[in-house]
């Protein structure tokens, strides 16, 4: 270009007129032609990006999938032969489960398979509603350190649904304040049903100097909010308060009353000014919930006996609900053990997770319910507080069991024998011979977790034993198309296919 200018330059001083234009026609061609180059490689990228925006990220984000082809049969996907344990429908025996558009749509004896797109065999397996996990911490992703609305939290689908956990209950993390945010990163965005206990205290569970302040405790507010999200919002949480006052739980009341919820206790820092027997006597009201109830360290227990104590008594009979909590110290084996052994039993399993819990003692939904049947409990009844118990504690007894028209929110487990240590919140353990695994998990009637892979088709099989056009209305893997590779997603070589070229 700088010697084209000078060219021009060069005509012109010497009155070389026709050079001269010749040399600005020659130069306006160039300039054009550059730019219609341009032109084109920008309408190129804008095409390309296009395509990309059009295809990729779709099918990467799960959107603008093909319309599924109608399914004519009567179930999507059928669990035969398993063990079914649904306490809410009083059923415990050998059952199909038959599924469709993400409900449960049969729960009987000898389903035909022929009527199922895929059927899942559960022989020796229990099959069970997903389990509800009643205490947890999951407002994670606001960089707050040393906060449960912040980094102590976890988000929740890394340890729920390998645990058979489809519904999880956050108690207390936010408040009225930051719900909205809470709402936005996590109850919005995972593929566990995240339910919230509201903080009594408008910040939520940011500290000390937070849960203590008792002029950010407002019943009236903090029941409004609940209002706002029914069916979201299911509870009202007081916790970690060290003070002597009894407003957080009169004001945690005020809210439940308006929004007409349940309230949770985490009792925090015991105090002669208000002891637990006056709390659960006068302040609580029947169906509000006592959590950490096996920690000792709030008077749950009977110094002399060893059981239950007579706080503990007056919850049963006004109609409080004992939840374990476990946490990362909230369950004693010399607590449990003879409170337990004496007959009185909690009427949920929760975990209580959070970053340290889950690395401490509690490890995880199932490690707490094997602990309780260590403690003497069948697995029908843990498998009920994990389910039916729950989901009424908290008035959402749609969820919760297999009952036919309900979401099909599914979890088959196994029993591993063995020799097991199971840790409490003193790093003591008792050992025993039972630990629940997971097997499998379906949330709203697709396969989310698969430990072993019973719903999936050997590799090397040569057909599918389900239309891998509809795998969609029963899984949320994918699915390989037998025969020729037909996506880009799968390898070209497929076993026992046409296509056996030797991959260079």
């Amino acid at each position: 270009m700088f010697l084209l200018q000078m060219r021009m330059r060069l005509y012109a001083g010497t009155g070389c007129r026709s050079g001269y234009q010749d040399s600005v026609t020659h130069f306006e061609h160039i300039r054009r032609e550059r730019e219609l180059m341009s032109f084109k490689h920008i309408g190129r990228v804008i095409l390309s990006c296009s395509v990309f925006c059009s295809t990729v990220l779709p099918a990467q984000e799960g959107r603008r999938l093909p319309q599924l082809p109608a399914n004519p049969l009567a179930y999507d996907l059928l669990i035969t032969n398993g063990h079914v344990l649904d306490d809410k429908n009083k059923i415990d025996s050998i059952r199909d489960v038959g599924i469709k558009d993400g409900k449960i749509v049969a729960v009987a004896e000898h389903l035909n398979a022929k009527d199922a797109l895929k059927t899942i065999d559960a022989k020796g397996l229990y099959v069970t509603p997903g389990l509800i996990d009643l205490h947890t911490h999951v407002y994670t992703g606001t960089g707050e350190r040393g906060s449960y609305a912040g980094d102590l939290s976890v988000y929740p689908d890394g340890f729920t649904l390998r645990n058979g956990v489809t519904t999880i209950v956050d108690a207390g993390s936010s408040g009225w304040r930051n719900f909205d945010d809470f709402k936005d990163k996590i109850i919005d965005r995972s593929k566990t049903r995240v339910l919230s206990e509201l903080n009594i205290v408008g910040s939520g569970m940011r500290g000390s100097n937070y849960e203590n302040n008792l002029d950010d405790m407002d019943g009236k507010l903090t029941g409004e909010k609940a209002k706002q999200f029914p069916g979201v919002i299911v509870g009202v949480k007081s916790a970690h308060f060290t003070g002597p006052e009894w407003k957080p739980y009169d004001q945690a009341v005020i809210a439940g009353n308006i929004a007409n919820i349940p309230v949770m206790i985490d009792y925090g820092s015991r105090r002669i000014e208000r002891p637990l027997l006056e709390l659960v006597s006068t302040h609580l009201r029947p169906g509000d919930i006592y959590t950490h109830c096996f920690s000792g360290l709030r008077g749950e227990q009977n110094p002399q006996t060893g059981l239950a104590s007579e706080a503990l008594l007056v919850m049963k009979r006004r109609g409080i609900y004992c939840d374990v909590g476990h946490g990362g110290g909230s369950f004693s084996w010399t607590v449990a053990t003879p409170i337990m052994k004496g007959g009185y039993l909690p009427d949920s399993i929760s975990t209580d997770l959070h970053v340290d819990s889950m690395n401490n003692g509690m490890k995880d939904m199932l490690n707490v319910a094997d602990k309780l049947m260590l403690l003497g409990e069948t697995i029908p009844q843990v498998m009920a507080q994990m389910t039916s118990h729950p989901a009424h504690e908290i008035k959402q007894d749609q969820l919760g069991n297999l009952s036919v028209g309900s979401v099909a929110d599914v979890a088959v487990f196994s029993v591993e024998t063995g020799t097991f240590g199971f840790v409490d919140m003193y790093n003591t353990k008792m050992m025993g011979t039972k630990k629940l695994v997971c097997e499998l998990t379906l949330r709203d009637g697709k396969v989310v977790y698969d430990l072993n892979g019973i719903s999936a088709d050997m590799w090397d099989a040569t057909t599918h034993s389900a239309d891998e056009s509809q795998a969609r209305r029963w899984t949320t893997f994918n699915e390989r198309p037998f025969g020729a590779a037909r996506s880009p997603r799968f390898p070209q070589y497929a076993p026992g296919s046409q296509n056996t070229a030797t991959p260079k």
